[in-house]
């Protein structure tokens, strides 16, 4: 079934809308999906001086982001679509690169963490506006994760910074 063709969704919905709700929630699922993996992939490659401190600061963020994913393939399946968690799915949703680093120091893989935070957290605030229109319901959802992801983000962040306020470049 494609999401475009709703045959149903919530009450006081119209089809339209649900579709349209639907494929912004599908971008967001393809990006927290894509966002978890990433977070596993970091703990498990991250070494150097901190590296207990963010491998595990990193398995309660791969957590979250997993309910995160769930919330989101539970309401696309509330609205009458189908939520699309295959890898092929998340391959073929992605408008990003996939992460490249490797083995590697815990600033270089936080430095390329902030950039993944940046556009999954941008994406959001988007999702967002898009939503307002459409489904309170959603835009709530969205702007409730959005709130964690942000507050991962400034973990992040926390150790990328100077004393004087600047991020490591």
């Amino acid at each position: 079934m494609s999401n475009n063709d709703i045959k149903f969704t919530a009450p006081g919905m119209d089809n339209e809308s649900a579709a349209t709700t639907i494929k912004t929630l599908d971008q967001r699922l393809v990006a927290l999906l894509d966002l978890q993996l990433t977070l596993k992939y970091i703990h498990w490659n991250v070494v150097g001086p901190n590296f207990i401190g963010v491998h595990e600061m990193l398995d309660p963020q791969v957590d979250a982001v997993r309910e995160m994913t769930d919330t989101i393939a539970e309401r696309i399946a509330t609205l009458g679509g189908v939520p699309k968690g295959t890898p092929k799915a998340i391959v073929d949703g992605r408008s990003w690169n996939d992460y490249d680093l490797g083995k590697g120091l815990v600033t270089d893989h936080l430095k390329a963490l902030d950039k993944v935070y940046d556009g999954v957290n941008g994406d959001h605030r988007s999702a967002i506006e898009t939503l307002g229109d459409l489904d309170p319901v959603s835009e709530d959802m969205i702007t409730g994760q959005l709130a964690e992801l942000e507050q991962f983000q400034w973990f992040v962040r926390a150790h990328l910074e100077s004393g004087s306020g600047e991020l490591a470049q």
